[in-house]
């Protein structure tokens, strides 16, 4: 069945290769150009048939001559289909080049442009692209879909330095900055080649006053890695993330197998980006809010660079089997804090986790349809809308299951390899990884172990409802108990007035800050604390002021918990400062794992308080986080 977020005809003629030829133009916010499409027919066919949103089509060649084109009625979610004609007489078997000339508008998603303030040097715009899940198409005409995986080469023109998900081909990446030529005014012509095939939503774009600074080599190493950033993050970015990346990504080799795309670079974005990450191919997308200071963050980092091989690699068909991207992930991520660390540091990040799916699950109640790891979408449904925790947690949860049931990690590990080599560089569903798993057991476990995958509740898993999982997990706790034994004092003390309360800065002295995460989850399970206790836990402990975002947040969290509350009042105006940058920092806190969950909080202590300091500060914002908080916060 097609893809039911695409009107392209991509299974009958499919785009193999995309050439790239743009200008970029700051001032007026566009990106021009053509993209040329090699194409191999599949079936007798009369036309092409490719996605674009919001793009302006001037003209189209098809084999070289000029060609005409229709583009169908926008469609909400999926957007206009471009229809262009074929010579009569393309055959099953035969190749076609088209060529379409464009540019895009103001109302492209994928887009999002800077003024030079949302920058941290505050001296030139910056431009970046954000494709997942089906936003490709208002970047370039493209058949987007994850079912077809392309090859792609750009050649970018721009007065700023440009990166691209594909390696450098010129200028050289360690060579001066924008090829020694004038930033901001000399234009430069950037050229790239993705020799890998990736799905569409990889094609990434970034473009600013970026530099580069490449980590240590790892000895028999072929791959490179380096960091990208503002050069008044580049101190901050390489320190947080030189120490650990190119050892994360040779320790990952060793679990799963050789690394394909050549380079592994990351680039720390301006504030607005709208994730943690994003497994751009080459080239990582990582929010400034991971510069913690302390290293402590940068397990994003590991989560990003296995997707190269769990969704880069391997990748869901259509969105319905997002979960093969992301538990998978998300399950190989906490496998390697395994080897990285201990086996219960791995443990421990599912307990960190596990808050989050809990919360995701129970926020769908109205949708329980969103509360399935295997979702059917319905032809034109926006993926966006089911966009959670819940493909990742309840995936990584799913396969960590199955690694118990069928006898532990050295019967599982060999298992893992062997799905990674067959289904490397394909599109596949979840009922292709399921076949996959049965006849691998049945190849080299025999009965018992199809006995083990038949005792599996597999309607549960894939399609059960609800806020609890089929089968209730459990976790190495031992780096939790400190923290849920403090959380259960302050539970305990609840009733004592807090000027005799006897804790004391120390209590977490000895807290990494993920066990201030989960001390602040736990107590996040428990009745709201009074109003005086919370205001306490925020000064004596330095949670209200953090500069640990992940901390910041559980302890809003925390002091939100009741509307009604003196605490909550008093603390909404905070966060909402926070999450927009009106805190003195001018900062926004554009990660939708902020942003959206503080202001969903703010608007049920006061909805005017939340609507207002939005309504001021969403153009700041990147277009996908802006449309899922409008939906959030209601009607103005």
């Amino acid at each position: 069945m097609p893809d039911p977020t695409t009107q392209s005809n991509y299974l009958k003629i499919h785009t193999v290769n995309v050439d790239l030829d743009w200008t970029l133009d700051f001032d007026q916010r566009v990106i021009s150009g053509s993209a040329t499409h090699s194409l191999a027919v599949k079936e007798d066919v009369e036309e092409v048939i490719f996605d674009t949103g919001d793009l302006e089509i001037h003209k189209v060649e098809v084999e070289g001559k000029p060609g005409t084109f229709t583009l169908g009625q926008k469609h909400e979610v999926m957007g206009s289909a471009l229809h262009i004609p074929l010579p009569s007489g393309v055959k099953a078997g035969s190749n076609i080049s088209v060529v379409v000339f464009y540019k895009t508008t103001k109302d492209s998603t994928a887009l999002q442009w800077l003024d030079k303030e949302q920058t941290q040097g505050n001296q030139f715009p910056y431009l970046f692209s954000q494709c997942q899940p089906i936003y490709a198409r208002t970047l370039a005409p493209l058949q987007d879909t994850s079912s077809l995986k392309i090859t792609y080469s750009a050649r970018v023109a721009s007065v700023l330095p440009v990166l691209l998900s594909a390696i450098r081909v010129s200028p050289a990446s360690e060579g001066p900055v924008h090829d020694g030529k004038t930033v901001g005014t000399d234009v430069v012509t950037y050229f790239y080649k993705q020799p890998v095939a990736i799905p569409s939503y990889l094609i990434a774009i970034a473009s600013g006053n970026v530099h580069y600074r490449a980590f240590p080599a790892i000895e028999g190493k072929t791959w490179k890695s380096g960091v990208w950033a503002e050069p008044e993050l580049m101190d901050a970015s390489y320190w947080e993330f030189s120490e650990d990346t190119a050892r994360f990504l040779a320790q990952e080799e060793e679990i799963v197998g050789h690394y394909r795309f050549g380079v592994y670079d990351l680039l720390v974005l301006p504030p607005s980006f709208p994730y943690g990450g994003m497994e751009n191919a080459c080239l990582s997308f990582l929010t400034p809010t991971l510069l913690a200071g302390d290293r402590s963050l940068v397990d994003v980092v590991v989560h990003e660079l296995t997707h190269s091989w769990f969704g880069n690699g391997i990748t869901h068909a259509e969105a319905t089997h997002f979960w093969l991207n992301e538990g998978w992930t998300t399950y190989i991520e906490r496998l390697l804090q395994q080897y990285l660390h201990s086996p219960a540091e791995r443990g421990f990040s599912y307990v960190i986790g596990s808050t989050a799916l809990y919360e995701a699950l129970a926020s769908y109640n109205s949708k329980p349809k969103y509360q399935r790891l295997v979702i059917d979408f319905e032809a034109g449904e926006d993926p966006d809308d089911a966009y959670s925790s819940i493909p990742y947690e309840k995936g990584a949860n799913f396969l960590l299951y199955l690694e118990r049931t069928l006898g532990g990690l050295d019967v599982f590990l060999p298992y893992i390899r062997d799905y990674v080599n067959t289904f490397m560089g394909k599109s596949i569903t979840t009922w292709d990884w399921k076949a996959h798993l049965f006849a691998y057991y049945e190849k080299h476990g025999g009965k018992d172990k199809i006995d083990a995958l038949n005792s599996v509740d597999w309607d549960a898993w894939f399609f059960g409802e609800g806020t609890k999982l089929p089968v209730e997990p459990v976790y190495d706790t031992t780096l939790a108990k400190p923290a849920y034994g403090l959380a259960e004092r302050w539970d305990a003390a609840r009733a004592s007035d807090a000027s005799n309360l006897e804790f004391k800065e120390s209590d977490v002295a000895d807290f990494n800050s993920n066990q201030k995460v989960v001390f602040l989850e736990r107590l996040a399970t428990y009745a709201p604390l009074p109003s005086s206790h919370i205001s306490l836990i925020g000064a004596l402990y330095g949670f209200s002021t953090s500069a640990n975002a992940e901390i910041r947040l559980r302890f809003y969290n925390v002091a939100l918990k009741d509307p009604s509350s003196d605490a909550a009042k008093s603390f909404a105006q905070e966060a909402v400062r926070w999450v927009t940058g009106n805190d003195g920092t001018g900062v926004i806190k554009g990660r939708m794992k902020f942003c959206r969950v503080v202001f969903k909080a703010v608007n049920k202590v006061d909805s005017m308080l939340a609507k207002s300091f939005f309504a001021e500060s969403k153009e700041s914002f990147h277009p996908i986080a802006r449309k899922l908080i409008e939906k959030d916060l209601g009607p103005a």
